[in-house]
This record gives C-alpha cells, sequence and structure tokens, in this order.
C-alpha cells in the first residue's frame, strides 16, 4: 500500500464513519511516531473506505458446496452451515455478518474452505463460531469490525490471496497465492481455543483489536505467496514471495507462539493503551515470537513478552535490512536481533538495556558485515548480551558495555566462521569490575583483537567445573583444520572452536604441544593456553603414529604423546570440546595415547571423545585412553565412548591416572569414574560417569587379584551432575566389578 497525498486526514470517506474514527482512536493512544500514525490513518483512508461505501449484508448469500458436502440454512438473524464430510468447500457470492448476526459452522475437527467470488469485501460485525477450522478468502478483503466476534474450535484464516480446492480437500500444506489485493484488518475480537489464527494479504495485514490462540500460532503475514503447514513445534507459516506489503500489530495477540512476517515490505508491532504481544508456549511448542521483514524494515514499540508453558525461557527473534526497535521492552529468556549490518545506537541501545535489565538476554547479528556499537549499554543481573559481526564488532569511543551483575559478555567477530580477518575493535570501555560474569572476545586467526579500555574484577574467581581462567579473554578463533594444526604455533594462546569441524580430509594430523622427543610437532613445549570447544565438535580426526619410529621413555615418564594435544602442560586447559570417530594407530612405538590428550598434566573439562584408539605394539605398549593417555592433572566431568586396543596398558577414559589405576583392556569402551585426587603430585579424575565397559580386565597396582567380567552401561556426554560423600561407590544396577588404587568418590554406571 502506498502512502501519498490521496490518503490524508480529511478523507471524506473515512471522517464520519464509525470504523475510521475507532481506528484513530486507538492510533492516538499508541502514542506513534509521525510515519506509523499516517500508516493506520492510510489504512482509514483507503482499505477501509472501500469496504464502508458498500452496505454490510446481514448474512452471507449465495453459498454452494464445490467440494465436500454439507447443507447451508437459517433464517433472518442466524445461517447454519452442517458440513457431512471433513472437509469442504463452499463459494459464496458475498460473505458479510451484520451487528447481532450469527453464522455457525458445524464441521467437527474439519475445515471448511469459503471464497468469495462476487466484487465485495467481507465485513464481520455480528458472530461467526465453528467446531473446527475456517477459511475465508476474499481477494476484495477481510475487515472484523469492533462490534466482530470470531470463535473457531480448529484453525481461523482471513486471506486475500486464494487457495487451491484439492491442496485444502487432501490436507497437509496449504498455499496462498493470487492478485487479491484487499486488506486482511481486524478491529474485534479473534479466538481459536485450539488452533490458529492468521490474517494474509499481500497489502496489509493487521490487527487493531484482539486475537487468542492459547494452542496456537498467530500469524500477520503480507506478501503475494505464503505457504501454510502444520508444524507442532516450530514455525508454521513462511512468506515465499513478497509484495512490498505491511504486517502490522497495535491490539493485543496472546498465542503460544506469535509470527509478523512481510518479507520485503514492513513489520510493525506497536504497543500501547491495551495493546501488547505475549507469547506463552504450550507443552510441545516453545514460546517463542518472530518479528520478521527480511528485506525490509522492523519497527518495534511496547512490551513484546515469550515464555514457555512452564513459564521459562521463550525466544523473540527481530530480523530484517534495517531495524527501529528503540521503543520496545522485550521480556523473555533471548531476544535476537539480526540485520545485514547494524548499529547499536541511541534508542535501540536503550532497549537493548531495558530489556537484559528485564533479564532478558540479547543476541545481536550483523549477518553481512560489520556491526557497530554507539550507545552505551548498562545492565545489573545474569542476563547475558552476544555482540557478533560477520566482519568486524567495533565499539566506539566514549562508549560503555558495563555489568553489574553475573551477566555475560560475548564479542564475536567473524560469525560465520569463514576466516575473512574478522577483529574486535574497542575504541570503548567495558567494565566488568562490578560483575562476577565472564567477558570473551573472538576473532579470526589472522584478524586482530584492540581490547581498550578493559576493567575486570579484581576477586573474581571461576565457577566450579568451569575450566575459566580469566575473566576477561581474548580468543583466536579456529574455523577448520588447516586452524586447527596452527594452534601449535603458539601453544601458549587462547583459542575457541567457532564451529563444528570435519576433520576427514587430513591424512595425519601434528599433535598440539609435546614433551622433546623425536615424536613429529610442530612446537617441543607443552599447551598452556586455552582452548574451549565452546560445545562443538571435531569429527574423523586422524591421527597416525605408524610413521614416527622408535620411542623411549624416559625421565619417570613418557617423552611420546600422541592425540589431538599431545601434551597439556601444567597451566593448560582444554575444555567443552567433543571428538566423534576419532582414530590413532600407533605401532613400534612407546608412549602414552589418547584422543584428546596423550599427556595430561594440566585440566581437561566438560569433554568427550568416540573413535578408536589401536596400539600394534606387542609388548610395553600404552599408556592408550579413549581421552586421556596419562594424567598428572585433572580430568573432571568427561566421557569417552572410544575403544581402545592394545597389548599394553589401557583405560577407556584414561590409560594411566599416575601409574596409581591401571587397565588392560582389549577392546574398552567408556571407562569413567569420578576419583579425588589423594595428592598434589597425582593425576585426578573428578565428575566422570555414566559409562560403558566390555571385557575388562583391571589391575590394582600392588595387589595379585584380577577380575575379568563383562560390564556394560549408557553414557551421555553432558549428564547432570551432582556430589557425593566421600569414599562413596555407586552403581544403578548391580555392580559387576570395581577396583581402585586410591579412592573413588562417586563412580557410576548401569551395569547389565
Amino acid at each position: 500500500m502506498q502512502l501519498n497525498s490521496s490518503f490524508a486526514l480529511s478523507g471524506r470517506p473515512a471522517r464520519h464513519s464509525r470504523l475510521s474514527h475507532h481506528l484513530r482512536f486507538r492510533a492516538r493512544h499508541l502514542r506513534l511516531r509521525p510515519l506509523t500514525m499516517a500508516l493506520l490513518l492510510a489504512t482509514a483512508s483507503s482499505g477501509l473506505s472501500s469496504i464502508e461505501a458498500h452496505a454490510v449484508p446481514p448474512l452471507p448469500k449465495g453459498g454452494q458446496f464445490i467440494a465436500g458436502g454439507g447443507s447451508i440454512s437459517g433464517g433472518e438473524q442466524a445461517l447454519t452451515i452442517n458440513q457431512s464430510t471433513s472437509r469442504g468447500v463452499i463459494d459464496w457470492c458475498s460473505f458479510s455478518i451484520g451487528n447481532g448476526r450469527t453464522v455457525t459452522f458445524n464441521n467437527g475437527s474439519g475445515a471448511t474452505l469459503n471464497r468469495v467470488t462476487g466484487g465485495d469485501p467481507s465485513v464481520i460485525l455480528g458472530s461467526l463460531n465453528a467446531s473446527g477450522s475456517v477459511y475465508l478468502i476474499n481477494p476484495q478483503g477481510v475487515l472484523v469490525g469492533p462490534t466482530g466476534v470470531i470463535a473457531t474450535g480448529g484453525r481461523f484464516v482471513a486471506s486475500a490471496l486464494d487457495a487451491d480446492n484439492n491442496a485444502l480437500m487432501q490436507g497437509g500444506a496449504l498455499t496462498l497465492s493470487g492478485g487479491g489485493k484487499g486488506v486482511v484488518v481486524n478491529l474485534g475480537r479473534i479466538g481459536s481455543s485450539g488452533g490458529d489464527v492468521f490474517l494474509v494479504s499481500r497489502t496489509l495485514a493487521a490487527n487493531l483489536g484482539s486475537i487468542d490462540a492459547a494452542q496456537g500460532t498467530a500469524e500477520l503475514a503480507a506478501g503475494s505467496q505464503v505457504l501454510l503447514q502444520d508444524a507442532s513445534g516450530s514455525q508454521q507459516v513462511f512468506v515465499q514471495r513478497g509484495s512490498g506489503g505491511t504486517a502490522l500489530n497495535a491490539g493485543a495477540i496472546r498465542a503460544a507462539q506469535i509470527d509478523l512476517q512481510a518479507a520485503d515490505g514492513n513489520v510493525y508491532a506497536l504497543a500501547g493503551h491495551s495493546a501488547a504481544i505475549r507469547a506463552t508456549g504450550t507443552a510441545t511448542r516453545d514460546g517463542h515470537v518472530w518479528l520478521v521483514a527480511d528485506s525490509g524494515g522492523v519497527h518495534a514499540n511496547g512490551d513484546v513478552s515469550a515464555s514457555n508453558a512452564n513459564g521459562s525461557g521463550g525466544t523473540v527473534e527481530t530480523r530484517g535490512t534495517t531495524l527501529d526497535v528503540g521503543g520496545a521492552t522485550v521480556l523473555a529468556g533471548t531476544w535476537r536481533l539480526g540485520a545485514p549490518t547494524f548499529t547499536l545506537d541511541g534508542s535501540n541501545a536503550g532497549a537493548v538495556s531495558r530489556s537484559l535489565n528485564a533479564g532478558t538476554s540479547v543476541d545481536v547479528e550483523a549477518s553481512v558485515g560489520d556491526l557497530a556499537v554507539n550507545g552505551n549499554v548498562q545492565w545489573n543481573g545474569a542476563a547475558a548480551l552476544t555482540l557478533g559481526a560477520a566482519h568486524n564488532v567495533t565499539i566506539a569511543e566514549n562508549t560503555a558495555i558495563a555489568n553489574a551483575g553475573s551477566g555475560n559478555l560475548t564479542l564475536r567477530a567473524d560469525s560465520g566462521g569463514v576466516d575473512n580477518g574478522g577483529s574486535i575493535k574497542n575504541g570503548g570501555t567495558i567494565d566488568w569490575s562490578k560483575s562476577t560474569g565472564i567477558v570473551s572476545a573472538l576473532y579470526d586467526m589472522t584478524g586482530n583483537d584492540s581490547p581498550g579500555t578493559v576493567l575486570a574484577n579484581t576477586s573474581w574467581t571461576a565457577a566450579p567445573y568451569s575450566g575459566l581462567v580469566t575473566q576477561l579473554t581474548a580468543y583466536r578463533l579456529v574455523n577448520n583444520v588447516n586452524d586447527l594444526q596452527n594452534v601449535a604455533l603458539d601453544v601458549a594462546g587462547n583459542y575457541a572452536l567457532g564451529k563444528d569441524i570435519d576433520a576427514g580430509g587430513t591424512m595425519v594430523f601434528n599433535p598440539i604441544g609435546s614433551l622433546p622427543g623425536p615424536i613429529a610437532a610442530l612446537s617441543d613445549a607443552p599447551f598452556t593456553g586455552q582452548f574451549d570447544g565452546m560445545g562443538h565438535t571435531i569429527d574423523n580426526l586422524r591421527i597416525n603414529g605408524l610413521a614416527y619410529g622408535p620411542i623411549n621413555i624416559g625421565r619417570g615418564g613418557p617423552t611420546a604423546a600422541l592425540g589431538l594435544f599431545g601434551v597439556v602442560g601444567k597451566n593448560g586447559v582444554v575444555r567443552n570440546v567433543n571428538l566423534t570417530n576419532a582414530a590413532i594407530g600407533v605401532g613400534s612405538n612407546v608412549g602414552s595415547f589418547g584422543l584428546l590428550v596423550g599427556v595430561n598434566y594440566g585440566l581437561v573439562t566438560y569433554s568427550s571423545s568416540s573413535g578408536n584408539v589401536t596400539d600394534y605394539i606387542i609388548y610395553g605398549g600404552g599408556p592408550d585412553g579413549g581421552l586421556v593417555g596419562s594424567n598428572y592433572g585433572t580430568v573432571e566431568r568427561s566421557s569417552s565412548s572410544a575403544a581402545v586396543r592394545t597389548q599394553g596398558d589401557a583405560g577407556g577414559l584414561v590409560g594411566d591416572n599416575y601409574w596409581t589405576t591401571r587397565s588392560r583392556s582389549s577392546p574398552v569402551r567408556s571407562v569413567a569414574a569420578r576419583t579425588a585426587a589423594p595428592a598434589a603430585s597425582s593425576g585426578s579424575m573428578r565428575d566422570c560417569s555414566r559409562s560403558r565397559i566390555r571385557q575388562v580386565m583391571r589391575r590394582t597396582r600392588g595387589s595379585s587379584t584380577t577380575t575379568r567380567r563383562p560390564v556394560s552401561s549408557t553414557s551421555r556426554s553432558r549428564p547432570t551432575w551432582s556430589e557425593a560423600p566421600a569414599s562413596q561407590a555407586h552403581f544403578t544396577a548391580a555392580p559387576r566389578f570395581i577396583t581402585t588404587a586410591r579412592s573413588i568418590t562417586t563412580s557410576t554406571g548401569t551395569g547389565r
């Protein structure tokens, strides 16, 4: 719909109209900007003036079933449609309901498509009731007036776009398309007790009344082709072809999920007097609000809320070429804002601060270019702020980002993980001096981190089991196998996986970090930095030790180590990383081999592995472990389901825990135990549970007793961990065996 001088306030058809007067009254109470006010008044002068030019017929006329079957009967005050098939299609000469009149569809739990073939728009000033779903198709437009009430048991769809009869009769996805240019506007009350409410138009789909779909989705869609589909847990409506139209809410919407889409047009989510958008979720649907105009603008004002049925979480997603959200406050678990490029300044920064202070975590993403922060963002509490960009993230001079609670800040350059040199440029101040949260800055291997002014909390301590070392940390991003291999060039640096990596094309991977010795490595020094997998996965990693030649044990420990990390030093940390389908093959060697770490003197936490460790040496091989070969440090809350095949010492999780607990197995799948650290010099395994063991022979050093018995249990990568009294061993099913060299504080399995 074009705004022009013909839609002035003095438009004669709208001036004396009760409907236009109602619309103007609502617009004044929304406290809108002049352009937005003009849009609403243009609606009154254009879309509604054509409707008001016609006298509203008291009831629909000329109805005839053209698919399915049933009867149509009634008098002057009411009309009843009794449908005898589960689905039906009726063509009408006109379909309007006057004030005080009622139309009832007795269609069970089925659906009825009503198509208007005449030249008049549909005006609903009375009541429309249905036991099932009702589709009202009128290319001239549909208006639910201030006195109009629609109540259905199933879905209600009002559309100026047409639908295919056969598709409706068959059920499933339904495409709406066509040349109808009528507006679809609700000024009254529309409710569905068990389904959805969709308003669809190529020019304007607007709600200024109330929509209630507690068990379904409320949708305002503007486009020339729109797909409707049944999806119990996700988005149901997709604008497949734009029309430059507008989706506008200036009323009240309450639904499990809410979606405003306009493709290449504009979305207005406005609130004021009695106007609100509230998604409440169901047992099978998360509370979710979409405000999307991928090639247009999104304008949000007032409160937008989303929560799940149990009151937790909920997501609001705001995406467009331009975003104007300065008047909005989002109440949800997460608010996602996305635009090709974006500047967070002025009122937009204020909206982000308000939402963070309300407890909503905010994720801002510039999907094509840069993200600039030119306005202060300050909040208390635990909500998290993520600022990401396809290229650079820049914080302007005299700009502050500050938290005085436990909130986290993540700055992420090169969010697509394509190694484009994305950098973090802080010209302002990041103030976490009053926060117990953390700040993470992630930039490309070939990019830069300009830290600017950064204030840390001098009394900050890391949360238990987090593996964190510093409160404010800059990480170089690892986005591919080459980046992963280049970690070995600076083993004291901090790194983070930017995405999942498939290492299947790599023939031989050189371990990261090593002890001096003959094994091939890019550095004769252990890894002493931080490596955070961010929950990502490295798949199909192959570490081939067959070509490394003889290796000798010396200095009281192994001089050779194989794994993604050969040796992790005393201050090194590896956390939140998952290896899947990994493999190590070694032969004619003596050393320590684990899929993740060969020898660990540092900390491994929240990590897992699967795959194979195969040691072909006949005598003296190992120690070999599914996750860690030899552990002189700490392994906590980690697991392995790897198969370890060797004639030497081996363990499903750790091959040798400082020579205090040793295992001999072929094959082994995931020995996992929680073992206290009895002395500072010995290795420690904590909170490592849920294991599977097959045909294991374990041996406790100093004892001639051996036990061989098959044990099996299931495993999960991130189980729920809990504390237990010291020196307690526990199996959730009948235990087959457990042997210790020191003490086991909480070892669990589901043996069978």
